[in-house]
Parts: C-alpha cells; structure tokens; sequence
C-alpha cells in the first residue's frame, strides 16, 4: 500500500498541530517508526489511535512493560499446553505450530491487512529491549525457531512507539525513528480539546477550570502535575455537581481528581494561605 500521497490531520476527537501532522506525515512517507516523546496526558498513545481512525486501519497495541522481551512481541511457544496435552490426551503434540502463538509485532507482520502496532511505553522495558527490535524492524520477517517457518509482513504496518522518557533510548534505535515530542498544550488548545469531549459545557466554567488547572500545574515543588485526561474528568465531576462559579473559586472542589499525591495536596493547603486563587 503507498503511503505517497496520505496526509494525516487528526480526527475529530483528536486535534492536532502542524508538527504532530508532519511528524506523522514523514512517518508515512518513510516507512519508518514514529517515536513520540512527551509528559503523561498529552495523547501519546492516543495519537496512535487517531491515525488507525483517520487512515481506516486496525490497531494492535503492545503495552511494555518492565519484564517484556523482544521475544514476546514475535511469538510464544506454550511448552506448559503441550505438555499438559501430552499429558491428558488432548490435542495434537507431534505438530509444534499448535502451540506457537504469535505476539503483537508477529501478528501485524501476519495480518492479510495492513495495521497500527503502537508499542507502547517502550522505555519501562530492559535497557536491551529497543535494540533487539530492530533486526524486525527494518526487515519486516522472522523466523519461528521452533518450526523454521518464516513470518513476512504483507503489508507494512504503520509502527507508532511511545516514550515517558524514563530511559535514554540507543542512538541505533533513534537512527530509525521520525521523532516528535508533543508539547503540553496551551490554555487555548486545552480549552479546544475539553470542548470535544464536553461539547454543551458551559464555556464560563471551562474557563475557570482551565485557569485553575493551569495555575496547579505551575505550583513549584509539584511532585505530579495533573494531566489532560485529568482535567476532562475533573470538569465533568464539577458539571456533574452543578458547581457555581463563585463556589468554584472559592473551593476548587475534587481536587483528588487532580492531585493524585499526598504531598502536593498539602502543597496546595500552604499555596492557599499563601494565597493561591485569592
């Protein structure tokens, strides 16, 4: 499939920039990862679902975690279902391939379509993990050792990585990625963005939520600023209680929508007799 002439400009329930459309663009254009860097909350992860959406693609998601392998994301050989079926009668164990499943990144290489394969949050893994990707990578097959059957991708899938930036990534690894790093969106953004997943809110109290958000955000010493799912819950909860404006500014409510920290809650106290929103 050509990925020539494809633009991508976000969906409606994701809005975009210009340098989040052309990172994507690149990606497209190149056949190669996107890599997507940022702080929690700015849509890391959702980007991948808004290009499967806007490019009419399936989505495989590969969560990393800390004890995930290369190995996991081609294939899995259940040793424990064949000894049990060897075991108790059931199933035919003389064939090896009924126990070979296949993990994500095998699974969009097998796909008969083309597919999204978000690998996500690919630094929580081993330090090793990135670079044992990109063999697969760059040549879209592999074998399966157990049977010496080759898996080749028929179609190339669209690869989207994310990144929290817990752990620097090998220069090999970045050599092969188009890079982005979502900036935090600004007041107006943010208010665009709740505006989609609140549509009839009342634009008063987008406002003075947002203000308020952002003035947490810029408290020093905040061990975790709130993030922008944290926010569009926190606006429904205050739409939810039919909250009033001078209520609101006086109050900030469900503040444990927001903070999500002992420590920054106490952080706040000491701001509001400092006189935080005063």
């Amino acid at each position: 499939m050509s990925t020539e002439f494809l633009r991508f400009a976000g969906t409606p329930s994701y809005l975009t920039n210009q340098a989040i459309e052309h990172a994507v663009d690149c990606a497209l254009a190149l056949e190669r990862p996107l890599l997507v860097k940022g702080e929690p909350g700015t849509g890391k992860t959702l980007l991948a679902a808004a290009i499967a959406e806007a490019l009419s693609l399936d989505i495989i998601h590969w969560p990393v975690k800390s004890t995930t392998r290369a190995q996991d994301g081609l294939y899995l050989y259940d040793t424990v279902q064949r000894l049990y079926d060897a075991r108790f009668g059931d199933g035919d164990v003389k064939d090896i391939r009924h126990y070979i499943k296949l993990g994500p990144l095998g699974r969009a290489f097998a796909s008969e379509k083309r597919v999204v394969l978000l690998i996500d949050e690919v630094d929580k893994a081993d330090l090793e993990f990135p670079n044992d990707l990109l063999h697969e990578l760059d040549r879209m097959r592999f074998v399966v050792g157990e049977t010496g059957d080759e898996v080749v991708a028929k179609e190339r899938p669209v690869v989207v990585i994310t990144s929290n930036n817990e752990k620097e990534l090998p220069d090999a690894f970045l050599r092969r990625c188009v890079f982005h790093f979502i900036d935090f969106p600004d007041q107006e953004l943010m208010k665009r963005i709740v505006r989609v997943h609140h549509p009839k809110i009342d634009e008063e109290l987008v406002d003075q939520a947002v203000v308020a958000f952002y003035e947490l955000r810029e408290l020093p010493r905040l061990r975790k600023r709130p993030s922008t799912s944290e926010l569009v819950d926190w606006i429904a909860v205050l739409k939810r209680a039919g909250i009033g404006e001078k209520r609101f500014i006086r109050e900030l409510p469900f503040l444990g929508v927001l903070l999500k920290k002992e420590q920054d809650v106490e952080l706040l106290k000491g701001a509001k007799k400092g006189g935080f929103r005063s």
